[in-house]
């Protein structure tokens, strides 16, 4: 044989064999990203899981509401007070760290998981014990007519189902980021709640990763895609609020968006300011004799209010949105929206478990109602009601995007997909005006605060 037919031969096995060891080098990667990825599919399916049964409890205790009539009715001033306590107490001797709505306490977690030397106050902030008593408080608030909802805490949920999972990988596993991880279980938790696997992955990405964007890759999507096809193969295929009818704005109507969305936008501030501010002076009743006196306080004004406005100011207030977008003959009483939105303030600083999103919706429905009631606009009903909505949870949140899309996605308005773009934009910049940082933002600073406070008395 020649020199030349030989150096071909050789090169040709060299050619063989440099296929064979990239192809070998592909299936090592695909085999471990899909070992990788194997943690976030269980993670999902239990947050998946857990988000059907708080749903189930939610719906079972709003169903009771609508049993009972709470206008002038005089046993809501025992009742509604004990169950705030109860709620309260829950927090207070079990888990702290399950107070609230949840979202900011995934924000502080997500935070310190960038440290290893961190993660013991990530296990206290997202803990199995977190889970159980943030279900347990928040359904007796719910219980006593408290205005929260269960999106918030069902995202605090998720990220503690995603971090106990985390805790448990093998060292021998390949390495999987805890940030990563806790973000992946924030989105997977909202997109579960909701049913808005869009709204999940925007929320992940403009509220929980602001600085982690280029790491969010395709487990953030297993996480959202397992844990909401876990929900809807339970409870089927569903709009969270349901198929509005949205006219198609003209002209005139860009002038009623603006103005809602504005309204609603400024008032989303105002109702953070409040909520801070009271959530700041609160921790000023640092004993348990003062936290009592707190909470009873809290749970009678609120008793107040439901004396005098009856079913319209308890529970999350979806069933109220649904009224006002699907039921024509549904009258909403002027005090709606006052009722709404010191209903849902009140609850929140009762120090109890239980969120702020689903009643921002609410409100921001009865602010819209309450604009077409007052300038008679019949005919942009349904898009001054979602504008109201979409707006006033930007203004809340500063999540634009993830207003618009969550709205969205529950409503299945694409009709109206500008306008409503057009009220999250108004709506965010309406609030951003007067505070650069979001009710979350301000509250996951504060709750920071106080985890390192305590950290320097242990």
């Amino acid at each position: 044989m020649g020199f030349q037919p030989l150096v071909k031969k050789w090169k040709e096995k060299l050619y063989d064999f440099g296929i064979s060891l990239n192809e070998r080098s592909k299936n090592n990667k695909i085999r471990r990203a899909t070992i990788q990825s194997l943690p976030f599919w269980i993670a999902s399916i239990i947050a998946g899981l857990l988000a059907v049964f708080y749903s189930e409890i939610f719906r079972l205790v709003e169903s009771l509401h609508h049993k009972i009539d709470w206008l002038h009715n005089p046993w809501v001033f025992l009742f509604t007070p004990l169950a705030f306590f109860v709620a309260w107490f829950l927090i207070y001797r079990y888990s702290r760290a399950a107070a609230g709505s949840g979202i900011p306490q995934l924000m502080v977690a997500i935070d310190l998981a960038k440290d290893k030397k961190n993660k013991f106050l990530v296990d206290k902030i997202l803990s199995v014990r977190v889970i159980v008593i943030k279900i347990l408080s928040s359904t007796v608030l719910l219980f006593g007519g408290g205005a929260i909802g269960r999106e918030g805490p069902t995202i605090q949920i998720a990220g503690s189902v995603f971090n106990s999972i985390n805790n448990i990988i093998p060292t021998y596993w390949p390495k999987i980021n805890h940030k990563l991880m806790l973000i992946s279980g924030g989105a997977a938790g909202l997109a579960a709640a909701f049913n808005t696997p869009l709204g999940g992955i925007v929320f992940a990405i403009e509220e929980l990763g602001k600085s982690y964007l280029n790491s969010i890759r395709n487990h953030l999507f297993i996480a959202i895609i397992v844990a909401g096809i876990t929900s809807k193969l339970i409870l089927g295929s569903y709009l969270y609020i349901g198929s509005a009818e949205v006219p198609e704005m003209h002209f005139i109507g860009f002038f009623y968006v603006i103005l809602t969305a504005a309204i609603a936008g400024g008032l989303g501030y105002l109702f953070s300011k409040i909520i801070i501010s009271f959530v700041r002076l609160r921790q000023k009743f640092n004993t348990f004799l003062k936290n009592l006196i707190w909470v009873l306080l809290v749970g009678f004004l609120f008793a107040i209010v439901v004396y005098n406005t009856g079913n319209q100011s308890v529970g999350s207030g979806k069933e109220m949105v649904s009224e006002l977008l699907f039921n024509d003959h549904f009258v909403m009483d002027w005090f709606a929206f006052p009722a709404r939105f010191f209903g849902s303030f009140l609850s929140y600083i009762s120090g109890a478990a239980g969120g702020v999103f689903a009643p921002s919706l609410a409100i921001g429905a009865t602010i819209g109602e309450s604009i077409v009631m007052i300038l008679e606009l019949g005919e942009f009903k349904n898009l001054i009601i979602v504008v109201g909505m979409i707006a006033f949870m930007a203004g809340v949140t500063h999540s634009p995007f993830t207003s618009f899309i969550l709205v969205l996605e529950m409503t299945n308005a694409q009709s109206s997909v500008f306008p409503m773009m057009l009220a999250s934009i108004v709506g965010y910049t309406a609030s951003r005006s007067f505070s650069r940082k979001s009710l979350y933002e301000n509250l996951s600073v504060n709750y920071l605060k106080q985890v390192e406070k305590a950290e320097k008395k242990e």
